[in-house]
């Protein structure tokens, strides 16, 4: 007979219900804690608190069932196609996503830490060392092998094989050879501070198609562009360095970090060599006037002398000093007052820097 009080018939096995444990297997009722057996090295917790911490469990599961759905009915209510919409699904998706998945962690954790025993559990160290015979074995099977390969019988082959291996341990340091040399205060400079051939300034060229630059014809506030040395369009050294961003902003605003000296008619130039780890940052807002880095997410602000306003950059990016030659082409007026790149690049000293010029 059942609890139920209707009659199975012989050897068919009942019904199980989804949640419960297998026929055999006693339960406990809710009134019925399970009672703290003497066992050595576990802990059992405290009936009472363990019943508080079931109901917070549950709540916490059930929470989960209702994150999990409401993804699912935020995945069908909220549609995409424009970019508010867009924003309100990924809202909703990813809410209702964390909820579930961080209420069944917490739930998880709580269970085990308020629910379960504990143990105690201690590992015995045991001896690692190999057995008087097993040492005494490899001994004799080495001096048997070294004897059959005859290396102390044969003096020719034991010096030639010294002479072939010698020279193998002198190898990484040839290797070494290619750290060097150190480009002392070759990074100091760049060649934005070379005049032409024919005694010109250097004009800006933008990146890629090499066609100097008008500044009648970058008139557009807001509009950036990146430029390269003339001349030095295909030198991947030189463009490590000298490779600027130009920015075009309003007069009213620039702000007092800007050298307004170094700029014209509301163009600014700056180093779009990120000084945290080198990273290109040809990013840009409009909006905010601000200069972003995609690596680590340095901001630099254009309008204020290329000022970092959030990210692990520790200066800001180098201005250049631009103007326009004859013909209206923007020019470097002179190199960098600082060097350009990441803190961390080798720059030299100063007193190196005097002796190259005093040689040169």
């Amino acid at each position: 007979m059942t609890d139920n009080n209707i009659e199975q018939p012989e050897g068919r096995v009942p019904k199980r219900v989804i949640g419960t444990p297998p026929p055999d297997r006693p339960v406990l009722a809710d009134d019925e804690p399970q009672e703290a057996k003497d066992v050595p090295g576990v802990t059992y917790p405290d009936p009472a608190k363990a019943r508080r911490a079931e109901k917070v469990v549950a709540l916490l599961f059930f929470l989960a069932f209702l994150g999990s759905v409401s993804f699912i009915a935020s995945y069908v209510i909220f549609q995409v196609g424009t970019l508010d919409k867009v924003a309100t699904s990924n809202l909703a998706l990813g809410g209702s996503l964390t909820v579930a998945l961080l209420s069944i962690a917490i739930g998880v954790t709580v269970w085990v830490r308020h629910i379960m025993p504990k143990y105690h559990l201690i590992e015995e160290r045991h001896p690692m060392a190999s057995s008087k015979e097993v040492r005494e074995y490899v001994k004799q099977t080495f001096l048997q092998g070294a004897e059959e390969s005859g290396l102390f019988r044969h003096k020719l082959l034991r010096r030639t094989l010294l002479l072939a291996a010698a020279p193998l341990g002198l190898l990484p340091l040839v290797l070494l050879k290619d750290l060097g040399p150190l480009p002392g205060t070759a990074l100091r400079h760049t060649v934005w501070g070379e005049r032409t051939k024919d005694g010109r300034y250097r004009r800006l060229v933008v990146e890629g198609t090499g066609q100097p630059i008008r500044a009648a014809d970058f008139n557009s506030p807001g509009g950036i562009l990146s430029v390269v040395p003339e001349g030095y369009e295909h030198d991947l050294n030189a463009l490590a360095k000298a490779t600027l961003i130009l920015i075009k902003l309003r007069p009213e605003e620039f702000k007092s970090g800007t050298n307004m000296n170094w700029t014209y008619d509301g163009i600014v130039a700056y180093s779009k060599i990120c000084t945290h780890v080198g990273c290109p940052t040809a990013l840009y807002e409009q909006t905010t006037k601000y200069i972003l880095c995609p690596c680590h997410q340095s901001t630099f602000d254009a309008a204020d002398g290329a000022k970092v306003v959030f990210g692990p950059a520790a200066r800001p990016l180098p201005q250049l000093p631009i103007g326009v030659d004859e013909e209206g082409y923007l020019v470097a007026k002179g190199d960098f007052a600082v060097p350009v790149g990441p803190s961390f690049w080798e720059r030299g000293d100063a007193e190196a820097e005097a002796r190259e010029k005093q040689t040169t």
